[in-house]
């Protein structure tokens, strides 16, 4: 596999998580975290695969809208980063938020598929 090929796998794993995530699409989401994820919100809470998961299933967080812009990815053999930014419409316990943030996650590809393994945002300013 060329890294132009890797990369767009990677892109069209990071859409497909996003859809999912907005979808709250458990199957998909399984399929493409890590069973070892750490995830770190842009509010700083961190979660493991398993509570990302729950939350999503009972309802506590509901993605509206996940847009990403400017992603950039980076290939280091079995490993890639992922940086960029999204716009972010959420609820999270009945309450709605909106918001930019600048993200950065990590894949890595085991048993012939890219799996992420770590996400970190932080929220950006108000425009």
């Amino acid at each position: 596999m060329t890294t132009q090929q890797a990369e767009q796998e990677i892109r069209l794993r990071e859409t497909r998580r996003f859809e999912a995530m907005v979808r709250a699409d458990l199957a998909t989401l399984d399929e493409i975290l890590a069973d070892d994820l750490t995830y770190t919100h842009a509010s700083g809470a961190h979660e493991s695969k398993a509570q990302f998961i729950a939350n999503l299933k009972s309802g506590q967080v509901k993605y509206e809208s996940l847009t990403p812009e400017d992603t950039q990815i980076r290939l280091y053999g079995p490993a890639a980063v992922a940086t960029g930014m999204a716009r972010v419409t959420v609820q999270v316990g009945g309450e709605r938020k909106s918001f930019r943030l600048r993200y950065t996650d990590v894949y890595v590809k085991t048993d012939g598929r890219w799996r992420m393994i770590a996400w970190q945002a932080t929220r950006l300013p108000q425009d």
